[in-house]
């Protein structure tokens, strides 16, 4: 299996081959979840601690019952009320953890760059569970397994992301791997929540749903990141809900058999109607929190196979 890496702190580092191992090793897993016993030892004997600065359920949730499903010793760090609170550095920290010798570090952090940073001052693995507007890696590993699963490929389809782009890590991770992976990207939006010279990215932009969605595959919605706007991005939720709120109408323009993804926790009735995210003739948006647990396993899994190996060498 071809995955090299000692941390996954996005998809920018990652070959396509190796987003085709975390994938096919996450299928194995999806069976697994599925089955009365959902044990593995696959990260017996190893420490995993969870490290959200930022709050998060499902996130948080689901690498939880990962590493817990594979066996790992799992603890939960609330770090809102943390030695941070109370002044001291992301560096002391990671110092502070390093010294009790943990084998798995998730990271959520406010600001980009942090967990990249806290990767190279610990002797652990590091996942990033997600970095301001940075990346999410695994949000969008599990979105490319969701699509894969119900398209039958992950190349050569035509994607819509449409929202809030310029706030959005989830948005850049997955124009990221979906590029890699051959498929035609377009963004659609408001110019306001569009972040500059992101057409370098090799995407096409729209500011019209209709057009923008016309013969798409796949329609991926964004949550409005409210807590990083400190302007008037948009003129109000009910004007935005009406221009670029994904409704039975707006999604007649793409293929009659194209999905609808949103990585949560929705507004309904802001980015999508509610009884559109409920139809499973079209939303997998349920699928895509399941294979997140299952994504999420097989990261940690080979993350510790390559911490194992070295551990060997050593």
């Amino acid at each position: 299996m071809t995955f090299t890496h000692r941390h996954l702190l996005g998809i920018e580092h990652l070959r396509p081959e190796e987003i085709v191992t975390v994938l096919d090793l996450a299928e194995e897993y999806v069976d697994l979840n599925r089955a009365a016993q959902k044990h593995s030892d696959a990260l017996a004997g190893l420490t995993q601690i969870n490290m959200f600065f930022e709050n998060s359920t499902r996130t948080q949730a689901s690498f939880e019952l990962a590493g817990k499903r594979l066996g790992a010793d799992v603890m939960n760090m609330a770090m809102q009320a943390s030695s941070i609170t109370k002044g001291e550095t992301l560096i002391d920290t990671a110092m502070t953890l390093n010294a009790m010798h943990p084998d798995l570090l998730v990271v959520r952090h406010p600001h980009s760059g942090a967990v990249d940073l806290l990767a190279q001052k610990v002797n652990c693995a590091v996942l990033n569970a997600g970095d301001g507007r940075h990346e999410h890696p695994t949000q969008a590993l599990l979105d490319a397994l969701t699509i894969r699963r119900a398209k039958g490929r992950l190349h050569r389809l035509n994607i819509a992301i449409c929202g809030d782009i310029a706030h959005s890590r989830v948005a850049r991770s997955n124009i990221i791997l979906l590029g890699k992976m051959e498929n035609r990207i377009r963004l659609i939006g408001p110019p306001t929540l569009m972040p500059a010279g992101i057409a370098e990215f090799g995407v096409e932009v729209y500011d019209d749903m209709a057009k923008g969605l016309e013969d798409v595959d796949v329609v991926m919605m964004l949550r409005l990141q409210r807590e990083r706007m400190d302007g008037g991005f948009i003129p109000s939720e009910r004007e935005y809900y009406h221009r670029f709120g994904l409704d039975a109408d707006k999604l007649a323009n793409a293929k009659p058999d194209a999905i609808v993804m949103h990585p949560g926790p929705m507004n309904r009735g802001v980015e999508i109607d509610g009884t559109l995210a409920d139809d499973i003739n079209r939303s997998v948006i349920q699928d895509q929190v399941e294979m997140g647990v299952a994504v999420r396993m097989a990261a940690m899994d080979l993350l510790a196979r390559n911490l194992r190996s070295v551990q060997g060498a050593a």
